[in-house]
């Protein structure tokens, strides 16, 4: 493995576990009232399409990583759009 590829997962890795602690925090109490809908819908899709070039370039760091975030964005997507809106 090249140092270019080693490089690679690793900014993969540290950037999709730097995710981890606000999805897993979300998932488990079912809030997103804090959290910004814009946001989400441009990380879904950001992430999805981070997907897409990685399976055109065959880069496996790019695709797991950005597969992994877009899983987690998409929940948190859907438990956001599924949230009563605010009244007052």
């Amino acid at each position: 493995m090249t140092f270019i590829s080693l490089l690679g997962l690793l900014a993969a890795g540290i950037t999709t576990a730097a995710y981890l602690p606000q999805a897993y925090l979300t998932i488990t109490t079912r809030s997103t009232r804090s959290l910004s809908l814009p946001t989400y819908l441009l990380l879904f899709a950001g992430t999805v399409l981070w997907v897409g070039y990685g399976v055109c370039i065959h880069d496996w760091p790019v695709i797991v990583a950005n597969g992994v975030t877009a899983l987690l964005a998409g929940v948190i997507l859907v438990l956001k759009l599924g949230e009563p809106a605010r009244e007052g």
